[in-house]
């Protein structure tokens, strides 16, 4: 059961939430309102062979725009032409299994998905399937290790900079190019920041040196079960 809100809430959610969801863990004491920042497109491209190459996915929409362009992994090991796939999150590799795909490793973000790499695949190929606004981690980082590693842009994301007029006691955010179409038109004064995991948060020091609630999981559920912790602390 949701924990009792004492007090009013008023939250922005910067990307659509099914608000049953929200409801269900944070009760129906709190106001909530979703706000999209950014929004993605698809890139058209013709699927080329993969042949015996490791594949990174780092998002949902990355997966999606790669079975939508048709291209087809190889997950018979024993075969010559055999692609492992990494990705990052939980959400990512349940998108993979959507398509009858499992992964070789799931990590939680970008920097331990590159230290594993430099740790144990030194001598593999890498093509990595993401968009125009990924984080440079990998693609800083392995080159510099001489491990083969090319970024494939197969989605566009967009900040779509809104205004927000509305005054909120606590903002949630998902992704750093989320959080930097807020910061074009917004401020992070008096209001309580709260991040879906480490990269996100690392974006929003970037503008704030406010306390940053980040959620121990990459995922929806943990950051409602952070949310309603510190509202309940704050009664």
């Amino acid at each position: 059961m949701p924990a009792q809100v004492f007090i009013e809430m008023k939250i922005l959610f910067t990307k659509n939430i099914d608000q049953s969801v929200i409801s269900k863990e944070l009760g129906d004491d709190i106001v909530v309102d979703c706000v999209e920042v950014i929004k993605t497109n698809p890139i058209t491209t013709h699927p080329f062979d993969l042949k015996n190459s490791s594949l990174i996915f780092t998002s949902v929409n990355g997966v999606t725009s790669f079975f939508k362009n048709n291209f087809k992994p190889n997950e018979d090991f024993t075969a010559k032409n055999y692609n492992k796939i990494y990705c990052v999150g939980e959400k990512t590799k349940r998108e993979l299994r959507k398509y009858g795909f499992g992964t070789f490793k799931v990590l939680r973000n970008a920097d331990s998905l590159s230290r594993f790499i430099i740790g144990h695949c030194q001598h593999e190929t890498f093509l990595h399937f993401c968009g125009n606004m990924a984080l440079d981690v990998l693609d800083r980082n392995l080159p510099l290790q001489n491990i083969k590693y090319k970024k494939i842009t197969i989605y566009n994301t967009e900040e779509i900079n809104p205004l927000i007029a509305e005054k909120y006691h606590a903002a949630v955010f998902f992704s750093p190019s989320g959080v930097r179409s807020f910061a074009k038109q917004n401020s992070f004064h008096d209001i309580m920041l709260f991040s879906i995991g480490e990269t996100t948060s690392n974006e929003l020091k970037k503008f704030t040196s406010k306390h940053i609630f980040t959620s121990e999981g990459n995922n929806l559920m943990s950051v409602l079960k952070l949310i309603r912790k510190e509202i309940s602390n704050k009664n």
